[in-house]
């Protein structure tokens, strides 16, 4: 167990997940290009090998402690693509988040 490895893989899997996401959602949401359902797809489908990658022993565990990690990108995405500004209450959240999952991974040893 590589905890730093696990954590990039991840981070990668956050980042594939929510721009993959993304895509679609600016597609069916914003009245984009039907075309960007093609990376969309493309980035999710990188999104489920890299969260394959990390060596736990479980799939269910391994996604609830990857959720945490998705959040944080998801603020991420708001903050630097959408540019809007997350609230307290967003962070709040964040925090609690990130605490859950490190007591999935944590508790795993």
């Amino acid at each position: 167990m590589n905890p730093l490895r696990d954590l990039a893989w991840m981070l990668l899997a956050a980042v594939a997940e929510v721009l993959g996401c993304y895509a679609i959602w600016l597609w069916v949401r914003a009245d984009r290009s039907a075309w960007l359902v093609v990376p969309g797809l493309g980035s999710l489908a990188v999104f489920g090998w890299a969260l394959a990658q990390v060596p736990m022993s479980y799939a269910g565990r391994t996604f609830a402690a990857y959720g945490g990690v998705y959040i944080v990108v998801s603020v991420a995405l708001l903050l630097v693509v959408e540019r809007a500004a997350p609230s307290r209450w967003d962070w709040v959240g964040v925090g609690l988040c990130l605490a859950g999952a490190g007591v999935l991974v944590m508790g795993r040893r």
